[in-house]
């Protein structure tokens, strides 16, 4: 059977697919990156300090890629200005989040305030009335084991199953009602200062601490009422972050492990605020070296501080931040479900991540993270 000519449209385009076909087979690397949405490039700043293409995809990336949970609010700040900013559909600028974990450090530098004061002591015997008793362990607990997640107390964290998590049963269980008390009548597990044991407990005995230093033998709503006051006015605004607010349980105590609330541009302000080591536009809010002391690694966790996480291996099979790829002098307040605050001094840049992420997608997230500290150089 003889063979059919191909039509004319077929023999003039075939060398054209082949060449183009060529082509295709001699490309260097890997295919040119798509172009950018409109909304990926208006969400950063003309001149953001590094390439603002490479920085969009970077952001853009943690709306977009898979496997990395829900991101709701995204702010970047480089040199005290923001840089980049966005927010996912029902979110806005406006928008309080809760912080989760990253309320830990709001509570740390609480009680910096009153030990610059001379109210607190950080080497002293935490100001606890049961602690006191003749001959009871408890009464070796300080205030910097309690900043350090090293106080030896009982809180077993993230517990499985979760009803007897140390957290959930202070919260929502049995100590709801008063969760200071509930946190302070458990037992020892370790000796006071020798074992860090992360614990959303011990930063709610913290702000009863601070609380019961301004507001001495108050009825629960006086308590309540003169902490919120003293939180505006000696935290949320000298700092700018007008947005801060807590919340409090029946007993007048902030619940200052997990439940301060604020918009995702003040959540950057105060972590601008740590960076800049207490100081905001000159004035000092709190002193420089508690903040340095916020920072320094505990003797019982290279990668923990006070109330905050830092950029440093922690010799264990924990990884919370990027030690080996940026500065060791990074640090991070971090919240369940994937709530960052992440501060590098010597890149003079702060990154906020708001949203929801579950435990197993947390490794993807971070790696998400560090590609935007990798834009900017270590000076």
């Amino acid at each position: 059977m003889p063979r059919r000519p191909l039509p004319s449209r077929l023999l003039l385009a075939s060398p054209v697919a082949f060449a183009l076909g060529l082509a295709a087979c001699a490309q260097d690397g890997p295919p040119p990156e798509p172009p950018l949405s409109a909304e990926a490039l208006e969400a950063v700043a003309p001149e953001p300090g590094v390439s603002r293409e490479a920085l969009a995809r970077a952001v853009d990336d943690l709306f977009a890629a898979d496997g990395i949970g829900q991101t709701r609010a995204l702010v970047v700040m480089h040199e005290g200005e923001i840089v980049a900013e966005r927010y996912a559909e029902s979110f806005t600028a406006d928008t309080r989040f809760i912080g989760w974990s990253l309320s830990k450090a709001v509570t740390a530098v609480l009680v910096g305030t009153l030990v610059a004061d001379g109210r607190l002591a950080l080497d002293a015997t935490a100001p606890i009335p049961s602690w006191q008793r003749s001959g009871d362990p408890h009464g070796e607990i300080t205030l910097r084991y309690l900043l350090q997640m090293r106080s030896g107390l009982r809180h077993e964290e993230q517990a499985d199953p979760v009803f007897e998590s140390a957290e959930v049963r202070m919260m929502y269980l049995d100590g709801r009602d008063d969760m200071a008390a509930w946190a302070q009548v458990q037992p020892l597990e370790h000796d006071p200062g020798s074992t860090f044991d992360y614990s959303t407990p011990t930063s709610v005995i913290l702000a009863d601490i601070a609380t019961d230093t301004i507001a001495p033998d108050a009825a629960p709503q006086e308590r309540q009422q003169a902490m919120a006051r003293y939180l505006h006015s000696r935290i949320a605004e000298p700092i700018g972050v007008s947005s801060l607010i807590g919340e409090y349980d029946a007993a007048g105590t902030l619940m200052g492990g997990s439940s301060i609330w604020a918009t995702a541009r003040d959540w950057g302000r105060f972590g601008e605020f740590l960076r800049n080591g207490g100081s905001v536009a000159g004035a000092q809010v709190v002193p420089r070296g508690w903040v340095d002391f916020m920072r320094q690694s505990s003797p019982a966790s290279p990668d923990f501080g006070g109330q905050i996480w830092l950029n440093r291996d922690s010799g264990v099979e924990r990884e919370v931040l990027f030690p080996e790829q940026g500065p060791d002098s990074a640090f991070a307040l971090v919240g369940h479900l994937g709530q960052y605050v992440i501060v590098s001094p010597e890149q003079r840049l702060t990154v906020v991540r708001i949203g929801k992420t579950s435990e197993p997608e947390r490794d993807a997230l971070r790696d998400e993270l560090a590609e935007i500290f990798a834009l900017y150089p270590v000076r």
